[in-house]
């Protein structure tokens, strides 16, 4: 049965991080696709519905991520230079809400 909910539960993620993938992809010209599944109580889950603007920098440079409202990136961007993403993340910020919690990414 676990077979079945992990599928199931995978299909639905993966979808609903390509959306936020292509909605990042127009904001960036680039982005990749994160998280797709989530660990949660009962087993597996797919990633949240939600889509929120999230940023984490590294020295001079930016990525940018939408993610659920537990924080799972659903898609991520390119590092950019902050100038760059900082004004990119504003046009997010137009659009949806800031995640402002730790961003769960793949490293």
């Amino acid at each position: 049965m676990l077979p079945v909910q992990y599928h199931k539960a995978a299909h639905i993620g993966k979808e609903r991080a390509a959306k936020a993938q292509m909605k990042l992809f127009d904001y960036t010209g680039f982005a990749m696709l994160t998280y797709t599944i989530k660990q949660g109580k009962a087993g597996f889950e797919p990633v949240g519905e939600e889509e929120l603007a999230g940023k984490m920098t590294r020295g001079s440079e930016a990525m940018l991520f939408i993610c659920d409202g537990e924080g799972y990136a659903k898609a991520q961007s390119r590092p950019l230079p902050i100038e760059q993403g900082e004004e990119i993340f504003k046009k997010m910020l137009a659009d949806m809400p800031e995640f402002t919690g730790e961003i769960k990414t793949v490293t």
